[in-house]
Formats: C-alpha cells, structure tokens, sequence
C-alpha cells in the first residue's frame, strides 16, 4: 500500500494537499490559502504551513501502514506536487 501526495489547486493561490491511500482510506485534505485577507476561516494557512503538515501526515501514516521504522518506505515523491 502506497501513500500519495496530491496537490489540488483550480483558483491560483487557493486549494488544498491530499493525502491519498491506495487502500481505500479515507484521504485527508490540508488546505492552504495565500491571500491574508481570506485566511480568516478556520483551517486557513499558508501554502508552505499546509504542505508541510500534509507531509508529516503522510510520514507518519506512511509509518504505521509499514510498521515503522523497520518496514519499507514507499510515498510518492511530494516534491514533484
């Protein structure tokens, strides 16, 4: 099983990073807006803040799924997102 990190962007400077599972998991979206003005809704952040939270997540799950630290390590490449 395979964690991905896929990034959803339709408004430039709006959208959200998925943390999708080849499982059939529910994803878990972490949405990012770069305008300060529409940041005032809750769960609002940066596109750097996001992306990294997005990250963490995927490593950490990337973690239990393989039984970290000793199982194999498979995530697509977030850098290419």
């Amino acid at each position: 099983m395979t964690v991905r990190l896929i990034k959803h962007e339709t408004v430039p400077g709006t959208g959200s990073f998925e943390v999708r599972f080849t499982d059939g998991r529910r994803s878990r979206y972490f949405y990012f807006d770069d305008l300060p003005s529409r940041r005032l809704r809750p769960g609002q952040v940066p596109r750097e803040q996001a992306l990294g939270w997005a990250r963490m997540f995927a490593r950490i799950m990337r973690g239990l799924i393989d039984g970290w630290p000793h199982g194999p390590r498979r995530m697509t490449d977030p850098e290419s997102v």
